[in-house]
């Protein structure tokens, strides 16, 4: 952005030099890259960020030096009544009848005056030095000054020839699919429904907020002007220039957004060099404004004191007020709520008003501080165990992945999630941080799949990951942020390898998984959890259980089932398990209990039943444990064998069970009796045989 310093001294009478004045603005967050002779006048380049285009003119710049050196801002000259056409009584003319808007939704406010009887001709030397020093070319008188009070408020505006609008009528609609129009640089555009026209009583004469039509354009011969100055909606100006690759001075301002309460004044301001550079007389303002503007409330119990509190400089309260005055940014009638200028988009929370006190305070006066807080050097609730169960799964050959917060909407639909956060919908970014990825994860498990496919890629077949991290879901209520989750996952695949082989050995299946999930949560105090077979969205049937702690669902383990498999082109099993580390860490864990070693052998007994394929092993557990047998301490599984001698819907189940008392050793006839009467118990209540 070209800014010229002589353009300047005629808004605001400062007293620095040049080079002084683009240091004060570079202090401020204004950055000047550069300081360049121009002639008599010196040019200050200026670097702005997008969300500053109050900037994008001389006045907003001026505005700034204001608040810096406490002086006020130059009154410029605009229309007054002489300049008015005695001829036309008032009301010169009824709005409508000049000025229609279809699309209001697109053009919030639009305003036109009309001159009569102006002579086209070249711009006096002031005029042509002051654009041509920012890097404008001169055109003709109107056409100069139209670009002047762009550059010197910050408002776009364009000049019609009254007589080459067709019914002297403008419309401002939307753009009939594949109609045309010549632009000003002699280049024909197609437009679409979706931009935003302004046009006569038959054809568009300009791509609003961005270049005017070469058919409706001043020229020599024109006598009476049509001044155009509006407000358009950003996000069309951005979405139409990005199409018709068509980018130019007005719509970089459009597309960053203007001040709607600034069109009057800027058309006051350009009628008033026209009727003095070209002649001509005007009638009164046409405003068409269907759209009113909601002034942005930002409310602040104490600036000062958020000041402080943020930045760590106490800036007195009469210096925030006069810094916030002079910005535009004053308090509403409401205690405690100020209202932000209609200039300045970026305003709209406390710490936005922090930032503007701060800035001009000095960004050099933030000293280096560490934050209060009064756990500082403690563990919050829940890192001890946290750490207790990263240091197991660590034992046990995993490694910890960390993944982005950001997935893409692929993976929409493919996973069950935790019962806490299967009631909402996905988030969706409105501007992702990486191409594609607009959703933020309501599960870890992508992440995961995604580290075991790089893994894959690079030959790295025997993995075990896990990750501790958040997932996110929509609130009900819009205005709430989303919830939160803290969740645990872990994913194995490959062979098992142990130390000091170069070959791997057995490979891994479901029940490597379970027994790492459960010494995990073992590690956390939760060893209570039960496994329940259960179908589950992203698992193969019958391969998945879901997690249950305390009666309630918390997560799921098994194997990936075909679908996502295909997806990352998997070509070996994949087994993974999630749960709701948040619920896990919030129930209390069991007590670590001392127990002496025993004094006496226990004896072992492997049983091996032929059971229905439908029974599951904690069935056997929960049968053998029903009848309460003091001398019975454990049940253990085995192994499971599928095949010859055994019907398609059977199979055999071997358990091991250990008996041991804590006064004597065991008899054989003690343990055989006790045996013999748990194995018929089981056969009764389950329906299954023994197999010898």
């Amino acid at each position: 952005m070209n800014i010229s310093y002589k353009w300047l001294k005629d808004l605001i009478d400062i007293e620095l030099s040049a080079n002084e004045t683009a240091d004060a603005l570079t202090r401020v967050g204004l950055t000047v890259e550069g300081v360049h002779p121009v002639g008599d006048d010196f040019v200050l380049d200026i670097d702005l960020t997008s969300n500053r285009p109050d900037c994008l003119s001389h006045l907003g710049v001026a505005r700034e030096l204001s608040v810096i050196s406490g002086k006020p801002l130059t009154e410029l000259k605009t229309t007054d009544d002489a300049e008015l056409n005695p001829e036309v009584p008032y009301p010169a003319i009824l709005a409508w009848d000049v000025v229609k808007i279809d699309a209001p939704e697109l053009c919030n406010r639009f305003t036109a005056r009309i001159i009569k009887g102006v002579k086209i001709g070249p711009s006096p030397e002031w005029l042509v030095q002051r654009l041509e020093a920012i890097g404008e070319r001169s055109i003709n008188n109107v056409a100069d000054i139209t670009n002047y009070v762009m550059h010197e408020l910050g408002q776009p505006m364009h000049a019609f020839d009254l007589d080459k609008l067709v019914e002297n009528r403008i419309v401002v609609r939307h753009a009939h699919d594949g109609e045309t129009i010549t632009t000003l640089d002699e280049v024909e555009r197609k437009l679409d429904t979706a931009m935003l026209a302004i046009c006569d009583a038959e054809k568009p004469v300009a791509v609003a907020g961005i270049m005017g039509g070469s058919d409706s354009s001043i020229t020599d011969e024109t006598t009476d002007v049509l001044i155009e100055v509006a407000y358009f909606d950003r996000d069309n100006i951005r979405s139409t220039s990005r199409k018709l690759n068509l980018s130019t001075e007005a719509s970089y301002r459009f597309e960053r957004g203007v001040d709607i309460n600034n069109l009057k004044k800027a058309s006051d301001r350009a009628v008033k060099l026209i009727c003095e550079l070209a002649g001509g007389k005007t009638e009164d303002l046409i405003d068409v404004y269907p759209v009113k503007h909601a002034p942005v409330e930002v409310v602040s119990e104490d600036v000062s004191a958020a000041t402080l509190r943020l930045t760590g400089v106490d800036v007195p309260k009469n210096e925030t007020d006069r810094i916030l005055k002079a910005l535009g940014i004053y308090g509403a009638s409401k205690s405690n709520t100020f209202i932000a200028p209609s200039w300045r988009h970026d305003i709209s929370i406390e710490e936005d008003l922090v930032e503007e006190v701060i800035r001009h305070t000095g960004y050099e006066k933030i000293a280096d501080e560490l934050p209060p807080a009064f756990s500082a050097g403690e563990y919050q609730p829940g890192e001890n165990r946290k750490k207790k169960l990263r240091n197991d799964l660590a034992a046990a050959g995993f490694n910890e992945a960390i993944s982005y917060s950001f997935i893409d909407i692929d993976n929409d639909g493919k996973f069950e999630l935790a019962p806490s956060l299967a009631s909402g919908e996905p988030v969706t970014l409105r501007d992702s941080i990486i191409d594609g990825s607009v959703r933020m994860r309501q599960t870890l498990l992508p992440g995961l799949l995604a580290a075991a496919k790089t893994n894959f890629n690079q030959q790295r077949k025997d993995i075990r990951l896990f990750e501790i991290g958040k997932a996110f879901t929509k609130n009900e209520t819009e205005d709430e942020l989303p919830i939160e989750r803290e969740l645990l996952a872990i994913l194995i695949s490959g062979r098992e390898i142990n130390a000091d082989r170069a070959m791997p050995g057995r490979d891994l299946d479901f029940y490597d998984i379970k027994g790492s999930f459960e010494s995990a949560l073992a590690a956390v105090g939760a060893d209570t959890a039960v496994f329940e077979s259960a179908d589950i969205e992203h698992l193969r049937s019958g391969q998945a259980a879901s997690v249950k702690l305390a009666g309630q669902i918390v997560g799921s383990i098994g194997t990936i089932n075909q679908e996502i498999e295909s997806y990352y082109k998997f070509k070996q099993p994949i087994y993974v398990a999630e749960i709701d580390l948040q619920a896990v860490l919030s129930a209390p864990s069991s007590p670590v209990v001392y127990t002496p070693l025993p004094k006496f052998p226990a004896v072992v007994r492997d049983v091996s039943f032929l059971v229905k394929r439908s029974l599951t092993f904690s069935s056997i557990v929960a049968a053998i444990k029903s009848q309460n047998a003091e001398l019975c301490r454990s049940v253990n599984f085995v192994d499971i064998y599928e095949g010859k001698g055994i019907a398609d819907d059977e199979r055999s189940l071997t358990i091991r069970i250990e008996y041991r008392s804590d006064n004597q050793t065991l008899t054989e006839t003690e343990v055989g009796n006790l045996h013999e009467t748990i194995i018929e118990k089981v056969e009764s209540l389950l329906g299954a045989s023994q197999r010898y």
